[in-house]
């Protein structure tokens, strides 16, 4: 049993405070008290002062008038320091004033939780984020409502001048569903999730060397990926960026596009479809020879035979370069993938939902026949399919105005993995593969937000990279096992304290540089 006891010392009249603690003696059967002196009181205010002999949490304790609250800190301590570094607490400041930190504490939540914003308030009683208070779901829907696309511009046109420099651009799009109904953009199209909803589509702009996000776009459900770069080369005259090379897949490839490339003296890699007759033609010219000894090359492990045309593009004759590559390992697997793209065409004629940029194919590989009875009926090709297969079959073509050297050409177009692995953290590590909002300026609020939540946890995921930490955790598992780490704020002068620090969060923080006593 441990009570307090108050002593006065007669001689200087102060009143000291003693903790007692009573226990029994069972050898001598009674009972034996010890007292240990804690602190004083103030002669005047009768406040308790702790003796210097005990530390802040040993003196924080034992003082009646202070009060202590709890607050998870250790993710925190990470997105703190991303913030820091990348500057975008001063980055969001410019362009949202008034609910900058509103913003970066949603964008913390959706980071470390994944969750809908409907649980965001719960989340901020308990943890610590840039906010320091209640974060409730009316102020939310109030700031979804109302992030205007001015701020939205001049935030991408600062972040972009922030992070880029000579860096290569990955663009792709994806599809996100949604329960929406009151959204003009929500449409039904080509869905890659293979769900039967109304969509979004969502285009992103991707640095390869930062392996940061640089932009996003939301689009129309129905739209094409060829018809959406058009609108990316437009936005590139407010953000302001200079020395863009731009990596696109065979998706966004079409004449009108590598002309407007060009045009805009933009440096680029676009990889073309086997079907364009161009591209057969040139294939044809090196068929029986590329698998010279000359031409052998490795990337990766992997054995490749390269050959590259000088190219002259359009009635301006703008220099470029195609680089052939071959494979026989990849002849089946290539062959299955043009089989399922013919399956694909073949739905779209048999719908009349067409691609203009299928429309090679369409001719190609197909006849149709129309009968007043039966209707339409959409027939392979068979003999031009098995010509395909036979000559065509195990060849990949790049184009591109920028880099001579086909092996480096194809490592820099491949590592634009990166943008589908930022597709893969919006739909599953934050919660996006299905919006529940169902107006257009909710919706644009929320998808600004995922973006923000996007940088920090590309930003972890490179510094994990960096430094090893992939090799034990994942993001995800990274966050978990800092959850635990607390922080409690007495009142008064005792400050902050925190909790006893296991040894995988100190080697976490150790790893990232990050001093938990700043």
């Amino acid at each position: 049993m441990t009570y307090r006891v108050h002593q006065v010392n007669k001689k200087t009249g102060v009143t000291y405070v003693y903790e007692a603690t009573s226990t029994w003696d069972k050898e001598k059967k009674q009972p034996r008290n010890q007292q240990v002196c804690i602190g004083k009181l103030d002669p005047v205010t009768g406040e308790f002062i702790p003796s210097k002999r005990l530390n802040p949490i040993q003196a924080a304790i034992r003082d009646p008038a202070v009060t202590a609250t709890s607050v998870v800190v250790g993710p925190t301590l990470l997105l703190d320091k991303i913030t820091m570094e990348l500057e975008l607490d001063k980055i969001l400041k410019a362009s949202f004033p008034q609910v900058y930190r509103e913003l970066l504490s949603m964008a913390y939540y959706i980071t470390t939780r994944g969750g809908p914003l409907s649980h965001c308030r719960a989340w901020s009683k308990s943890h610590a984020h840039p906010l320091g208070q209640e974060l409730t779901s009316q102020r939310i829907s109030e700031i979804l409502r109302t992030l205007g696309t001015d701020g939205q511009k001049t935030f991408f046109k600062n972040w972009g001048q922030k992070v880029l420099e000579n860096d290569y651009l990955c663009y792709d799009i994806t599809s996100v569903s949604s329960y929406g109904e009151l959204n003009e953009y929500l449409k039904y199209g080509y869905n890659r999730d293979r769900e039967n909803l109304k969509q979004i589509n969502l285009a992103l702009l991707f640095g390869q060397k930062s392996q940061l996000p640089i932009y996003y776009h939301r689009l129309p459900g129905n739209i094409s990926d060829v018809s959406t770069l058009s609108h990316l080369l437009k936005t590139f005259s407010y953000l302001e960026l200079a020395k863009l090379h731009l990596v696109l897949d065979k998706g966004f490839y079409c004449q009108k596009n590598v002309d407007q490339l060009l045009a805009a003296h933009y440096k680029f890699i676009l990889a073309v479809p086997i079907q364009r007759k161009w591209v057969q033609n040139l294939i044809d010219q090196v068929r029986t020879t590329i698998q010279d000894p000359d031409n052998y090359r490795k990337l990766e492990g992997e054995v490749l035979y390269v050959h590259t045309h000088l190219y002259s593009w359009g009635q301006k004759r703008r220099r470029c370069y195609v680089h052939l590559y071959y494979n026989a390992h990849t002849l089946a697997e290539d062959t299955d993938s043009f089989m399922e793209d013919l399956l694909t065409y073949k739905t779209e004629l048999e719908t009349g939902q067409l691609v203009s940029n299928h429309a090679d194919a369409y001719q190609t590989f197909f006849t149709i026949k129309e009968t007043p009875v039966r209707g339409r009926k959409v027939l392979f090709n068979q003999e031009a399919i098995q010509k395909y297969c036979n000559r065509y079959a195990g060849f990949y073509v790049l184009l591109t105005n920028d880099i001579k050297d086909p092996v480096e050409a194809l490592r820099v177009y491949r590592d634009k993995d990166y943008v589908e692995k930022c597709f893969d953290d919006l739909k599953n590590q934050l919660d996006m593969k299905r919006l529940r909002i169902h107006t257009s300026s909710t919706m644009d609020g929320r998808l600004f937000i995922q973006f923000i939540a996007l940088i920090y946890l590309s930003a972890l995921r490179k510094k994990m990279r960096d430094t090893g930490l992939t090799e034990k955790y994942t993001v995800r598992e990274l966050l978990l096992e800092m959850e635990t780490l607390t922080q409690i704020r007495y009142s008064g002068k005792y400050g902050h304290i925190l909790t006893e620090i296991t040894k995988p969060q100190r080697q976490i923080m150790e790893s990232l540089g990050i001093d938990p006593k700043t």
